[in-house]
């Protein structure tokens, strides 16, 4: 795992002084925007306990580990735009690239919730 280079979130900061603490658990996600770019590292370092653990529990069923891992370990990520951010959504844009190397943007809104002082990921609406 990554020690002390950049985040792959874009927050310009190490990644153990980023999202690294998040993902060890030593710090919880501050904010809806702290847990969608700790989710996206998660992605781009194929964390997925973290990606799976931070999903709603009322949506956690719904989710399969193996396909989480499978995009997420077939992509390149290359960064992470943030759109906005409200108290519960983020808009953002995902960058990366396929197996074939093509260039994607997955653009989405998420919906996040608190519950029990740390943030979840609930559902997203994905634009064309």
């Amino acid at each position: 795992m990554m020690n002390n280079n950049t985040c792959p979130c874009g927050s310009a900061r190490n990644y153990s002084d980023c999202c690294g603490k998040i993902h060890s658990g030593r710090e919880a996600a501050q904010d809806a925007e702290a847990l969608m770019r700790a989710r996206y590292s998660a992605f781009a370092l194929q964390n997925i306990d973290f990606i799976y653990n931070t999903f709603h529990p009322t949506t956690r069923r719904f989710q399969n580990k193996k396909e989480i891992a499978t995009w997420a370990q077939a992509c390149k990520w290359i960064h992470l735009e943030i759109i906005r951010s409200t108290v519960n959504t983020v808009e953002f844009k995902a960058h990366y690239l396929d197996e074939e190397g093509q260039p994607h943007i997955h653009h989405e809104k998420s919906t996040f919730k608190m519950l029990n002082k740390q943030w979840f990921y609930v559902d997203g609406k994905i634009f064309a």
